[in-house]
């Protein structure tokens, strides 16, 4: 069995005093040996109950404690979830996910939600939820009806976690993902860029995300959209470049996760998403919303990509992909070696 790699603070602060052209190249060796750099893998997400949220995530425009326009929706009939499933996978998602402005389901929630992942993965896709907190019973429930990936965000590191947030210790989010991995379910776990944070929180964001115990399949990094309403909506706007050494850090650290740029990207030209690509994004969210917030319309996504020379993963290249990788890497570290000297730190 491969033992995991122990990231400490040391190693990681060396990452982040990298010149930013040595860790690009970097993150693009880790990433080419482990994943197809041309190919992005597709979630759709949707929010089947939205606005009136009891927490105080200060990012967040659902939240009941801020005055924004966010149109409050009672829980969605499954006949439009079921539509929006259809409709994700024949625009190229290979996953649907759903969100619900909650604290944490209430167990009498479950059989619906058991009902809608049955539903869904009857279409063909991979399923995931985010839902808050979840119990150890609730998380085996999704589970065994077939749940492949629960979100849960640990949004940013312990030290500064109780400046957005405190109606959540970090503890609590933390125990969620135990229970998620401990029931058999896939992590989707991130964080958001630009809450006001520094570095060193930034630093230990990463470090927690990849020493779990199990790093998470999937690993949403987000920029902060600010919402008019809410307490962070004046706060100073990350620099860019900053930004993308995230993205590479979080590839390097999590070589066999997928890194989604997730939320943020319609703020984001299409230089700077390139640049996101190469340093190791290999996931998006598609769709014209992300829960509540803009997102790129997929005609603009079509177009960035073929620009790129990027295709959407699917079911096929699912299945080939480990050969093909293999033989991608080994040709590319040919060439490189040929080419240049080894800046693998």
């Amino acid at each position: 069995m491969k033992i995991k790699k122990q990231w400490n603070i040391k190693q990681v602060d060396t990452l982040f005093k990298t010149s930013f052209i040595e860790l690009m190249f970097h993150a693009q060796i880790v990433h080419r040996k482990n994943f197809n750099p041309n190919i992005i893998q597709i979630s759709t997400l949707l929010s089947i109950k939205t606005g009136s949220c009891p927490e105080d995530c200060k990012y967040c425009p659902q939240s009941a404690r801020y005055k924004t326009d966010i149109k409050k929706e009672h829980l969605l009939n499954i006949t439009k979830i079921l539509k929006a499933a259809y409709d994700a996978k024949k625009s190229g998602s290979t996953r649907f996910c759903i969100g619900a402005a909650w604290k944490n389901p209430a167990d009498k929630d479950i059989p619906y939600l058991e009902n809608i992942i049955k539903k869904v993965k009857k279409i063909g896709m991979e399923t995931c939820m985010t839902l808050g907190s979840l119990t150890k019973y609730q998380a085996k429930k999704l589970s065994q009806a077939g749940l492949d990936f629960y979100n849960h965000n640990l949004d940013t590191s312990p030290k500064y976690y109780h400046k957005v947030i405190t109606t959540r210790s970090y503890q609590e989010r933390l125990d969620t993902l135990k229970n998620v991995r401990d029931s058999g379910m896939k992590i989707c776990s991130g964080g958001i860029i630009g809450l006001g944070e520094k570095t060193e929180d930034r630093k230990e964001l990463l470090l927690q995300l990849a020493n779990l115990p199990q790093p998470p399949e999937s690993v949403p990094i987000n920029m902060l959209v600010q919402i008019k309403g809410t307490p962070l909506e004046k706060i100073e706007k990350i620099d860019s470049f900053e930004f993308i050494r995230i993205v590479a850090i979080a590839r390097i650290m999590m070589p066999q996760s997928y890194i989604r740029l997730s939320a943020g990207r319609n703020q984001m030209n299409e230089e700077m998403q390139a640049m996101c690509f190469m340093a190791g994004a290999n996931s998006i969210f598609y769709g014209c919303k992300l829960l509540t917030t803009s997102n790129p319309k997929k005609i603009e996504d079509f177009k960035l990509f073929k620009k790129l020379g990027l295709t959407f993963e699917n079911n096929l290249l699912l299945n080939n992909k480990h050969t093909f990788q293999r033989q991608l890497f080994s040709k590319t570290i040919n060439e490189v070696n040929n080419k240049y000297y080894n800046a693998d730190i």
